[in-house]
């Protein structure tokens, strides 16, 4: 396996890893607290969470632009808020109240709001891959100077729309940056079983595709990689891939025990948490600081989701085209 680029850490300010160190943080208690109302039956369905990949969504989402775009997938909570999406939005989605970020109509995997500049979420796997090339090529076409960002797993570059997607938007040169979240499986796959290519990032140079790795435990080495790719992308240099070698610490779904990774394994990357990489930078105080601002949001978001009205009956087909 290659190894991920070093952090370029010196250019990281006090203000920015407060930033990002509070975005990260906001994610991993927001899936805490999720976690436990779904167990006591609050929420209704099923949650994909994203427990130690936040560093990839702070890491790509604060280099972007309100006005650049993003796709999601079935593991979205991480991606809502790091662009945007209020903790309020996001929470009474998952109630399936009226106020929730698509009026209660999408859940856990379909998250998004296009005011913030991320298109619903999208379940099936590969599904954002043509989808932000779409993005990518009404961009070109009104000659802004906005930037698409796609997040998918692994798994998804076996998919059709994978290959397809990344050709058109090289042979386009769309402002599109494609960032993969291999967290090693897909489910409970791992995912040298099912490619011969260990590294994602190999896949893009048969499209002609600039592609790096980098660390996707550390927010700095995304952020850095990512501000490198936005700027290309935006100056009309077309597509770039970065791999994120990152891990997911709960299972695939709320069903899976996690019965296929070692107790070695799961140990050895919660010891890169990247929480405690960020968190090293900042003191006790600091730390202790945005606890009690991000729990205090919290408690807001629950409340705000608990208090809200359900969506009427007739409000099922208020924004369906089709």
């Amino acid at each position: 396996m290659t190894a991920p680029e070093p952090t370029q850490g010196d250019l990281a300010d006090a203000p920015m890893v407060d930033r990002l160190y509070r975005g990260m943080l906001l994610i991993r208690r927001f899936e805490e607290r999720v976690y436990r109302l779904f167990l006591e039956g609050e929420i209704p369905g099923t949650l994909h969470q994203y427990h130690g990949q936040e560093a990839v969504a702070i890491g790509v989402c604060d280099v972007l632009r309100p006005d650049d775009w993003i796709t999601s997938t079935h593991r979205p909570h991480g991606h809502a808020l790091a662009k945007g999406v209020s903790a309020r939005a996001a929470m009474a989605e998952l109630y399936g109240k009226r106020t929730g970020c698509c009026a209660g109509k999408g859940g856990s995997m379909h998250l998004g709001d296009p005011a913030v500049g991320m298109l619903p979420a999208i379940a099936i796997v590969g599904g954002g891959n043509t989808v932000v090339t779409g993005l990518g090529l009404a961009m070109k076409l009104r000659k802004s100077d906005q930037v698409a960002a796609c997040f998918f797993g692994e798994g998804a570059t076996n998919e059709g729309a994978f290959h397809e997607g990344l050709n058109f938007a090289a042979v386009e040169r769309l402002p599109i940056v494609l960032i993969c979240e291999n967290n090693l499986y897909g489910a409970s796959t791992p995912f040298h079983r099912v490619s011969l290519v260990p590294d994602v990032a190999e896949r893009a140079k048969a499209y002609g595709v600039p592609s790096r790795i980098v660390d996707g435990m550390d927010v700095l080495a995304v952020r850095v990689a990512t501000a490198e790719a936005v700027a290309s992308a935006r100056g009309g240099a077309g597509p770039t891939l970065i791999e994120c070698k990152t891990y997911r610490f709960t299972g695939h779904s709320r069903s899976d025990a996690r019965d296929y990774r070692t107790d070695e394994e799961e140990a050895e990357w919660a010891a890169r948490d990247p929480l405690l990489v960020l968190g090293a930078r900042l003191d006790q105080a600091a730390l202790e600081l945005f606890e009690a601002s991000v729990k205090a949001e919290l408690d807001d978001a629950v409340e705000f989701a608990r208090s809200s009205p359900w969506p009427e009956p007739h409000e099922a087909l208020d924004g369906v085209y089709a």
